[in-house]
């Protein structure tokens, strides 16, 4: 099998040094407090949505790591017809769709979804986690961050 290399078109840690420690301090702020089986789940999601071979290869590396299942990682892009995902991680996932799509924004009935599972703190933790992974994913994509570099 012969691979295509696609070459990154920039180091934005390097070129914008600052930006990038603020969106560091910015994730590790994010994840406080949430369980970090979800958190995997949430930013694959958003990964899958937002088609970024960098952060797809992080997250489903580091779900491995934690003791994700690979059945539930093969089904999460089709997490609406599995049966594998929880009520919680349904509504996890379901604002993770709202948030990063936006066009028909997140509707009451999703958000009111998410609080029947997430008290305040922990649902304000998992919206910052969700726009989190998105700047991730829009910097990655942008400047075609190579899967496997650190």
């Amino acid at each position: 099998m012969t691979t295509v290399q696609i070459p990154e078109r920039m180091n934005f840690a390097a070129m914008a040094p600052r930006v990038f420690k603020a969106v560091l301090a910015l994730d590790a702020a994010a994840r406080e407090g949430l369980d970090p089986a979800l958190l995997e789940l949430v930013q694959i999601r958003a990964s899958q949505i937002n088609t970024c071979a960098y952060c797809l290869d992080y997250h489903t590396r580091d779900a491995r790591k934690g003791g994700e299942s690979e059945e539930r990682l093969y089904q999460l892009s089709a997490w609406h017809e599995s049966s594998l995902y929880t009520a919680k991680e349904r509504a996890a996932l379901a604002l993770t769709e709202a948030i990063t799509l936006l066009p028909d924004g997140v509707t009451d009935e999703i958000y009111d979804q998410a609080r029947e599972h997430f008290d305040d703190k922990e649902l304000a933790q998992l919206i910052a986690l969700i726009f989190t992974v998105n700047v991730w994913n829009r910097m990655n994509v942008t400047t075609r961050k190579t899967p496997g570099t650190t």
